[in-house]
């Protein structure tokens, strides 16, 4: 049974299942000239002048599943059969292109198994068909339950005879799944009492609906017996009520999502869920106690759930996950536990990488409008007449492009470029680190947790920062004075010294802790706010929360900018001078008023807020095109599920055959065996 990240038991590894091509959620078809070219590849028998692929090999060469010699011969025929709708032991190419084409459609996982019971081919299933096929089942052979119930009457008649068409045995499967818990519980149950021992609840669930469990909840099936309490009988409608739980995981998340307001991260009380469930009257109450008493034992949280804790519950879903085209995919370790510390170097190292990169994108998207903002601030009132040479932002960006040129608004762009890069990239990876660090072991991060990562980042950028900021605005203001000298990065850095580069330092701290520490808790919960309902972030989400988030944080700031900058600014002659952060922003107030600290906030927020947020936009998407799995965090949100009936959260393409609808071959036999618990041997008998 395939469950989470664990080997399959069709004998493939499970990987993240992902096509780049898809329209709405279907498989892109493969044309008839690509498909003939596969087909012909593989077709090894010639019979009549045409060309077919032996059905046996059709699975074990081209699908590539029960391929070992000691694979059971039953399965591999009952699973061709599946493709070989003539059942000559022959797939010819028309076969071959019509299940590539089922493959393609909504609902293929149900005309798939629905192919697999039509024994006979002629588009209807008999009850001798179905029993054919259910009794080379693992379940039945471990638990021979009775078929020739009243709930198998219904559907085929008290005679058996009745055929059922796709349509109702798609309805049928669903049921008889059901009918098969409810039969097994019959056999456990000897004394007709109604109850069943903790036990035998355990073995009943890992028989007949491991399908259903998440390596979480499989390792507490017996303490959740009984409702958590001890108890060591299980009774029919807990039995049934558990089932029914764990096949409505996906409406329990909505039901959370309309009770915390789409907060994701709320803690939301059994009394709130309960009150949310009226609206949908599919869980019941008893259910609602199974989710607490299941969130309880897995996150020990009393009476309170959040959504990651429905997460671990819920069973393997049926998505493909749907990314841009990847550049590079890189898997450095096979499992989490194989993350020591070289590994995690490595990631530091790749998540600094593409940081630097994100923050020059960044940095030369906005450059005119931190120019202009540097201008604003330096402008001093009171000094001397005609100190003042702009009225706002807008005549000070138009004065630039007339008198210097639009070349201007880049004055001082090489030195930023040159450390922008390690200044965003120690504070992206410094905000990383810490949140992995921080975050617990259920997944959840607290916002302080949030708000200390932000500000060890802020902390961290200013090594890179006051440098680059002195040199910086140096250079920017040089202009408003016409000079025959022609000033430099080199020029400024020879004049200032080491020391120099680090002037206005406790301003630089003082305005970067606190924006780091308020912009990235508030990127990531308007970035969640944006995601759609599977927690996907679409690249337009992402640039609009970083947008977003950056609009109070470059705001509430601004004082601190104002002082960093008067301190790091050459003062002309007749100018103020300051001698250090206090005596700043007293001389600030006294001779210019409070409005003085607010000075250029219009630009900041214009320069700050597109700028992270197309930092961030930019650090994600890197992410997601050059694809390295450490084995630990990924950012939230980078991975779109689709549903495709089937075309689950598993696996691969192994074979780059597999074209078309054939991409999603393998998650739809593994969605056999994971929703309607079909299991055949996948090792012949010894007998």
């Amino acid at each position: 049974m395939f469950t989470g990240m664990r080997n399959s038991t069709w004998g493939f590894r499970p990987k993240t299942a992902h096509c780049q091509e898809a329209h709405h959620g279907y498989l892109k078809r493969a044309t008839t000239e690509q498909l003939l070219e596969v087909f012909n590849k593989y077709a090894t028998v010639e019979k009549h002048g045409e060309k077919y692929i032996n059905s046996v090999d059709f699975i074990k060469n081209y699908i590539g599943i029960l391929n070992e010699p000691s694979s059971d011969l039953g399965s591999l025929r009952l699973l061709s059969g599946i493709v070989d709708t003539n059942k000559d032991g022959l797939i010819s190419f028309a076969e071959f292109q019509a299940f590539e084409s089922l493959l393609s459609e909504p609902d293929a996982l149900y005309k798939v198994a629905f192919h697999l019971f039509d024994i006979n081919g002629n588009g209807e299933i008999s009850y001798d068909e179905f029993v054919l096929v259910i009794k080379k089942t693992e379940l039945y052979l471990k638990i021979p339950f009775n078929l020739d119930s009243q709930f198998m009457k219904l559907y085929f008649g008290e005679k058996k005879n009745r055929l059922i068409n796709y349509s109702e045995f798609a309805q049928f499967l669903h049921d008889f799944h059901e009918e098969c818990g409810t039969e097994i519980f019959r056999i456990f149950d000897k004394s007709g009492s109604g109850f069943i021992s903790a036990n035998d609840f355990q073995e009943i669930m890992l028989l007949s609906k491991s399908h259903l469990l998440t390596s979480g909840v499989r390792d507490n099936l017996l303490p959740a017996a009984g409702g958590g309490q001890g108890v060591h009988r299980v009774s029919f409608p807990y039995f049934m009520a558990f089932i029914s739980l764990l096949n409505n995981m996906e409406l329990v998340k909505r039901i959370y999502l309309n009770a915390s307001n789409e907060n994701r991260n709320r803690e939301v009380t059994k009394d709130e869920f309960l009150y949310s469930t009226q609206v949908m009257s599919q869980i019941t109450p008893l259910e609602v106690d199974i989710l607490f008493t299941l969130c309880h034992l897995l996150h020990q949280r009393a009476g309170k759930i959040i959504y990651n804790d429905l997460q671990s519950i819920t069973p393997e879903q049926y998505y493909k996950e749907i990314h841009n085209r990847r550049i590079a995919e890189i898997h450095a370790v096979s499992s989490p536990s194989d993350r020591g510390v070289f590994i995690q170097v490595l990631e530091s190292l790749y998540r600094f990488t593409l940081g630097s990169i994100s923050g020059a994108i960044g940095a030369t998207a906005v450059y005119p409008i931190d120019l202009v903002k540097t201008r604003m601030q330096n402008q001093r009132a009171g000094s001397f007449i005609g100190e003042l040479m702009y009225r706002n932002s807008f005549d000070c960006f138009k004065k630039v492009i007339r008198h210097e040129g639009i070349f201007g608004l880049y004055r001082g762009l090489l030195p930023q470029l040159i450390g922008v890069a390690p200044e965003k990239a120690a504070k992206l990876t410094v905000n990383d680190l810490v949140r992995d660090k921080l975050r617990q072991e259920n997944g959840d991060l607290a916002v302080s947790s949030e708000i200390i990562a932000g500000a060890c980042a802020g902390f961290s950028q200013v090594i890179f920062t006051n440098p680059l900021e002195i040199v910086k605005i140096r250079l920017q203001v040089a202009g408003e004075i016409a000079s025959t000298k022609k000033l430099s990065a080199i020029t400024v850095i020879k004049e200032l010294g080491f020391f120099g580069l680090y002037k206005g330092a406790k301003a630089c701290f003082l305005r970067d802790i606190p924006f780091s520490a308020i912009y990235f808790p508030a990127y990531n919960h308007v970035k969640q706010a944006f995601a759609d309902e599977k927690g996907y972030n679409h690249p337009l989400s992402l640039l609009a929360a970083g947008c977003i988030a950056g609009v109070p944080a470059a705001s509430l700031v601004t004082p601190a900018d104002v002082i960093k900058t008067r301190l790091q600014v050459v003062a002309r002659k007749g100018q103020t001078t300051y001698n250090g952060l206090v005596d700043c922003a007293i001389k600030i107030y006294n001779e210019e008023g409070p409005r003085a600290f607010w000075k250029g906030t219009g630009a900041r927020v214009f320069r700050s807020s597109p700028q992270f947020g197309v930092t961030l936009l930019s650090y994600e998407i890197l992410q997601r095109l050059f694809y390295v799995d450490f084995g630990g965090s990924r950012p939230s949100g980078s991975e779109k599920l689709v549903s495709v009936q089937g075309a689950g959260d598993g696996i691969t393409p192994s074979n780059p055959d597999h074209i078309g609808g054939y991409h999603a071959v393998l998650p739809i036999l593994e969605g056999i065996e994971s929703k309607f618990g079909l299991v055949f041997p996948k090792i012949k008998s010894e007998k």
